[in-house]
């Protein structure tokens, strides 16, 4: 059903997920103005019934005052873009971000926006691709006036009520979080949550993908060991001698497990494309949330070891370890072991 309060939004932007957020508001009964440096994008969505801008300034103009502009940017290029932005706004209007920048950059461009009668919010935004047809978990930070303007959008982005079963004990039944928004406080409490959430993420991801290595090694002791004094030898060879089929591991888990969830659905499907994982380079990047999270703990003095250590993974797995452990190998050599040297 379409909405009954249509309104009109810019976004700049035109991503993966931009470009599904504008489909996705499109669908429901918004009109929406949208912007890319990539020409290509704003031509497919306007075909698709967006008004596509040639230039920011050209953007600004088709856009009804107050203006509500949604940028679904990197954090690195928000402030550049806002720059360009500003002299082209008047007082009233709104810019969104809702990308996954520092939460304490927002509480800073909130303050110099509100000096030009400009108005900020933060909104972390989680659905990924899949967005498009089950909505997106919105996170928002602002002004109490301006999210309860905007609130219409919010209510098409996000799931909906029914994208999951009741909480059994709750008894409240006013707010929007079992709709799959919600206004978590001022500027720069919705990336705040959202940067908290991806911590929470790297932490699950890391322990399923340890979790399935383990059971990828459950054949360990069907293989010749080793012996030499350097290497610890695989005390008990019998008890390990299974060859299980992880990906089928993977499927299984998904069905009725306490630990089946949307990873575990996204690494079954990762699976059924590439049995061995050869398409992956091993290389998991970290996209700043996981860092920022960290940081936060450390000032409140919350403990936060899973997290801390998931970061550390993905250090790892871009090689930004090598060094050490070429120190590691020098020192191990230097008094009497017998550490790889190359050539």
């Amino acid at each position: 059903m379409a909405t009954d309060k249509p309104m009109q939004l810019g976004m700049i932007g035109l991503g993966r997920m931009g470009a599904n957020l504008v489909r996705r508001l499109m669908r429901d009964g918004h009109h929406c103005v949208v912007s890319d440096v990539n020409a290509a994008a704003v031509a497919e969505l306007a075909g698709e019934g967006a008004t596509g801008a040639d230039s920011l300034r050209d953007f600004v103009a088709k856009l009804d005052k107050p203006r509500a502009l949604w940028l679904m940017l990197p954090a690195a290029i928000v402030d550049s873009i806002l720059d360009q932005l500003e002299p082209l706004l008047e007082p009233g209007d709104i810019l969104i971000d809702g990308g996954n920048s520092y939460y304490r950059d927002d509480i800073t461009r909130a303050k110099r926006l509100a000096d030009k009668s400009l108005h900020y919010v933060d909104c972390g935004t989680s659905g990924g691709v899949w967005g498009l047809e089950r909505g997106y978990c919105l996170m928002i930070g602002g002004e109490d006036e301006v999210v309860a303007h905007l609130d219409p959008i919010f209510k098409t982005i996000a799931p909906g009520e029914g994208s999951a079963e009741p909480t059994p004990s709750r008894t409240r039944t006013d707010g929007t979080a079992p709709l799959g928004y919600l206004h978590c406080g001022p500027n720069g409490a919705g990336h705040f949550v959202k940067m908290v959430h991806n911590g929470v993420e790297y932490g699950m991801m890391a322990a399923i993908a340890e979790g399935l290595a383990i059971i990828k090694r459950a054949d360990a002791g069907t293989s010749r060991q080793e012996v030499d004094a350097e290497t610890a030898p695989l005390r008990d060879p019998w008890a390990y001698q299974y060859d299980i089929d992880v990906a089928e591991v993977a499927e299984v888990w998904r069905r009725g497990s306490v630990v089946g969830s949307w990873l575990v659905d996204l690494i079954a499907d990762a699976f059924a494309r590439s049995p061995s994982l050869d398409d992956f380079a091993g290389r998991v990047s970290d996209s700043g949330e996981g860092r920022w999270t960290v940081l936060a703990a450390v000032d409140e003095g919350v403990p936060v070891p899973v997290i801390t250590t998931s970061l550390y993974e993905r250090f790892e797995s871009t090689q930004a370890g090598e060094f050490t452990d070429k120190i590691l190998s020098a020192m191990r050599s230097e008094f009497g072991g017998h550490a790889e040297k190359k050539g």
